[in-house]
């Protein structure tokens, strides 16, 4: 009877051992998937501005803390579980499914290419005068939060199914453990930057207002000049990250396209910036071209569905 008992606990042991092991990659592996899913984080950091712009200040933080807490609910009880089990009974899928989203982010990269450089178009005078929609703050404060849960949840997608595929040969409490912190993390990284940016201009209000001392109240003042500026280069670095990320996922599905990547990265190994900038230069290139062609086939797709049925003449 001891002996049976001292036997199974020895059995505990090892598996304790052999876990704890298992989890001293962990760091490394969230580290590894967090680097790999910086563009995409870069890119949710840009474009949730946005979605409080023209709302009440006051209301903001709670804007932000409405989307993060629906992101990372999302993250944690519908994407990181359906990557779970997509892994586990269909993981030749995951690459397509990545190259899928990397296709969306490329066209919505490109629309925001495309919208950049036709502002003008759309300012004419030309254009007819719209009914404007009339909303209380109230629905356009949800409707806002709706939209931006949406672009999110895409967003999200793709960082979960990247974080799966970086853990995918582990163990399986480490995929869970992973995926986990990865999802808390990159949530409160993204919308703690994002809540930071948002009330920026208060605080640099504050700052130049409330300080007695003249470092800090220029300080301030700078900063408050400065935001207009910084979101807007935000927003060209979240659609280049958009662009790049984009074309990297479909690059690395694709086994002739992936090899020439490395075939770069060698080639100009030697000065690592120059590669990264060169390799970024280049896949946001493709991203706009692959966005395009995307473009055109879903503008031609919408064009058919619209298309009005003839009737034929009696």
């Amino acid at each position: 009877m001891s002996t049976g008992l001292l036997a199974l606990l020895d059995d505990v042991a090892a598996l304790v051992k052999v876990s704890a092991a298992s989890l001293d990659d962990v760091p490394t592996q969230v580290a590894r998937t967090t680097g790999k899913v910086s563009g995409i984080v870069i890119d949710d950091a840009a474009v949730t501005p946005k979605y409080v712009v023209g709302l009440d200040p006051k209301r903001e933080l709670s804007i932000i803390y409405q989307i993060a807490k629906k992101s990372v609910i999302n993250k944690l009880i519908f994407l990181g579980p359906a990557a779970l089990l997509l892994g586990y009974f269909a993981p030749a899928a995951i690459p397509y499914v990545l190259m899928v989203g990397g296709a969306y982010l490329c066209f919505e990269g490109y629309e925001k290419v495309h919208s950049i450089f036709s502002k003008s178009a759309h300012t004419t005078d030309s254009q007819p005068i719209e009914k404007m929609e009339v909303i209380t703050p109230e629905e356009l404060e949800k409707k806002r939060v709706g939209s931006a849960v949406r672009t999110d949840f895409i967003l999200s997608a793709e960082i979960m199914a990247i974080a799966y595929a970086t853990v995918a040969e582990s163990s399986l409490v480490n995929q869970i453990v992973v995926l986990f912190i990865v999802a808390i993390f990159i949530t409160v990284a993204v919308y703690g930057f994002v809540a930071l940016i948002v009330k920026a201009d208060d605080i640099g209000l504050h700052m130049a207002k409330e300080s007695a001392n003249p470092t800090i109240q220029k300080v301030g003042r700078g900063i408050v000049k400065s935001m207009p500026k910084f979101l807007i280069l935000l927003g060209y670095v979240g659609t280049a990250a958009m662009l790049w990320v984009g074309t990297e996922i479909i690059a690395h599905g694709i086994p002739f396209l992936h090899h020439q990547l490395e075939a770069l990265d060698s080639a100009l190994g030697r000065v690592p910036a120059v590669a990264w900038l060169v390799k970024v230069l280049i896949l946001a290139l493709g991203g706009i071209l692959l966005g395009a062609v995307i473009a055109q086939v879903v503008a031609l797709g919408q064009k058919i569905v619209k298309r009005p049925t003839v009737k034929a003449g009696h």
